[in-house]
């Protein structure tokens, strides 16, 4: 499975719903079921957003699924973006990045 980010702004129509309802995102996120993809967590944030997720999708088709959902129940623009791990960048075995940064650790502690 692949982690995305969510990025979600409300929408004026969801700054009202969410004044109504200061639960609405909790408890819309938690009634969403999209085969494929499940949000493992969720924050509120300042700045330029007003909800960061953390998502895991079989695929994009899924992500886009939930996306869709979560947009229309709560009135968030979501922003949807694919999480590479670090790990990843430097090492082209296509490994795990936790593994070649237990191999990296090791050789810097020698």
């Amino acid at each position: 499975m692949a982690l995305y980010i969510f990025l979600g702004t409300l929408t004026s129509a969801g700054q009202k719903l969410v004044h109504e309802n200061h639960n609405l995102v909790v408890e819309a996120t938690s009634d969403i079921q999209v085969d494929g993809a499940s949000i493992l967590g969720q924050y509120a944030v300042l700045g330029r957003y007003d909800y960061l997720m953390l998502v895991e999708a079989d695929d994009n088709d899924a992500v886009a699924r939930l996306s869709l959902e979560m947009g229309v129940r709560t009135g968030l623009h979501v922003e949807t973006l694919p999480a590479i791990a670090t790990g990843f960048l430097s090492d082209r075995s296509g490994g795990d990045p936790l593994d070649s940064f237990t191999s990296f650790q090791r050789q810097v502690e020698s």
